[in-house]
């Protein structure tokens, strides 16, 4: 499925947000960033985190809510703590996820990335099943995306230093290349 707006994943939910648009013209995306979220902060399974993608978020649901209701942000993906998969906006299209960003001296990073959200904070470790649908996404990703290498899969960190910490100090870095390296989730031992 390829064309403007149409690189549409199968196997996974599809919630359009309207918090994207085109990419510039020409633009090769060659960098996938990795972030966490969770709403409010540290819980999950709510579907608040859908909401807020996609404008609907109640402000008054949450104190919390408030302070982000004018916000308008997405990304392509979000991989809840059950391994339950939503993309929001098409591959080909640019999604609001990296904010005020620079990756190897280019700055606004939404224009070539693709942002991966896991439903987590900074403060826990992700589950195994998040491990295997992010490793599976990335080499599905690549293969459309095949400029995306091994050097330029990064966290939200690593494009905005000083103002995002996610995915945070429990994401295993190690353990997605490996399994990467060794073709995606088949290679996780389970049990």
């Amino acid at each position: 499925m390829k064309g403007p707006g149409r690189i549409w994943l199968d196997g996974v939910r599809h919630l359009p947000s309207p918090n994207a648009d085109e990419r510039p013209p020409g633009t090769a995306v060659d960098l996938l960033v990795i972030h966490n979220i969770s709403l409010p902060p540290g819980h999950f399974g709510d579907g608040q985190v859908q909401a807020f993608f996609t404008n609907r978020l109640d402000p008054l649901a949450h104190p919390y809510f408030a302070s982000i209701a004018d916000l308008t942000v997405s990304a392509h993906l979000l991989i809840e703590r059950d391994g339950t998969t939503t993309q929001f906006v098409a591959l080909d299209r640019r999604a609001w996820h990296a904010g005020q960003s620079t990756f190897c001296g280019r700055d606004r990073c939404n224009d070539f990335s693709i942002g991966i959200e896991l439903e987590g904070t900074d403060d826990l470790p992700f589950s195994d099943i998040q491990y295997d649908r992010l490793a599976d996404l990335t080499l599905r990703i690549r293969t459309l995306f095949p400029s995306i290498g091994d050097d330029s899969i990064v966290g939200h960190s690593d494009v905005a230093p000083g103002r995002k910490t996610d995915p945070g100090p429990h994401f295993d870095w190690d353990r997605l290349h490996t399994m990467l390296a060794a073709g995606g989730s088949r290679a996780t031992p389970r049990g």
